[in-house]
């Protein structure tokens, strides 16, 4: 039997709708943790089928990090400007800009990386294995394993929240999907970090 205050708990920490809550508590037999996971491949679900839908609205925010040492500016689109001005949007915004910030990703998804980066960086992961001593038949599998990992460092969709290592951004996007209704997407970014790209240099005396 599911008890109200489970649905209740289950409610404050995933944003979603009682019936959503009952049906996954049920799904899981009570647990709490398996109930948010079936939450969350719903919320993909519902994500998925949000996807097609044009996204024109949104906010631009910046954000300044260490007294001038690190900023970033982000773009994210959601349908209307209703959702836009809602404080779930705004926040979400703001943490993403604080995720840009402390994580340095380069890329939004995996599909933003260019086909040479991917095949420089398997040179580099190859000539590491050999140097390693790795055998030749577990190299293609270790190569594979350490480019998910890149991925997963490089690609903000796919970088661990900085708030909650238990969920990725993916999964704090769609979990605001199935909360706002609307389909949102992080369009762009850039970060500046103070003195980056400027070489060192001393004459030589």
């Amino acid at each position: 039997m599911i008890s109200a205050q489970q649905v209740k708990e289950l409610r404050e920490r995933t944003g979603a709708g009682m019936m959503d809550c009952k049906r996954a508590l049920t799904d899981s037999n009570g647990d709490i943790e398996k109930a948010i996971d079936i939450l969350r491949e719903r919320g993909l679900a519902a994500a998925a089928k949000k996807a097609g839908r044009v996204a024109n609205e949104g906010l631009v925010e910046s954000y300044i990090h260490g007294g001038g040492r690190i900023g970033v500016l982000v773009e994210v689109n959601c349908e209307t400007d209703f959702v836009a001005n809602t404080d779930d949007f705004k926040s979400f915004v703001k943490e993403i800009c604080m995720q840009i910030a402390a994580a340095n990703p380069q890329y939004i998804k995996r599909e933003d990386v260019p086909q040479e980066v991917i095949e420089k960086e398997r040179e580099i992961l190859k000539a590491q294995s050999l140097n390693e001593g790795k055998p030749a038949q577990v190299i293609d599998r270790i190569i594979e394993g350490r480019l998910e990992k890149f991925y997963k460092e490089n690609c903000l969709l796919e970088q661990l929240y900085i708030r909650d290592d238990s969920k990725t951004i993916k999964d704090l996007l769609n979990e605001l999907i199935a909360k706002l209704g609307e389909n949102i997407i992080i369009r762009r970014f850039v970060r500046f970090e103070r003195g980056e790209g400027i070489e060192n240099s001393q004459e030589e005396e």
